[in-house]
């Protein structure tokens, strides 16, 4: 079995990982699936910055867990959930690292969603 190749961020490939201020509110079918005031923007290189959502703020009852699993040799090993009430838009829709490496250490116990594969990831600014 290979190893997996690790890197770490720098001047190439920046990773940053910010408190958000706002509240992150997602939906799929109609229901919050999750609500938070402690969201962590994660901002990799150029693609669009990430909400990653602590598990405490999602309804953890509203997702299964999945046998997709995919590697990201920045932020480790990668989990997936589907939204059962969203149908087949919402497989594998939900991603998470459950160990993630220490340059993203922050990301632990957080879950993130694909925009596409919900109904609304909305920012709403704080009081």
């Amino acid at each position: 079995m290979q190893a997996k190749t690790v890197k770490i961020p720098g001047p190439d490939h920046p990773i940053t990982v910010k408190p958000n201020t706002g509240r992150i509110i997602v939906k799929v079918a109609g229901r919050v699936i999750a609500d938070s005031v402690n969201a962590l923007t994660l901002q990799e290189a150029s693609y669009p910055p990430v909400q990653y959502i602590p598990r405490k703020d999602v309804d953890m009852a509203l997702l299964e867990r999945t046998d997709n699993a995919t590697y990201c040799p920045y932020k480790g090993d990668c989990a997936y959930f589907s939204i059962p009430a969203g149908g087949e838009k919402t497989a594998n829709a939900v991603w998470t690292y459950e160990t993630p490496y220490d340059a993203v250490i922050q990301i632990k116990d957080h879950l993130a969603f694909y925009t596409d594969r919900v109904d609304s990831i909305t920012e709403q600014a704080s009081n």
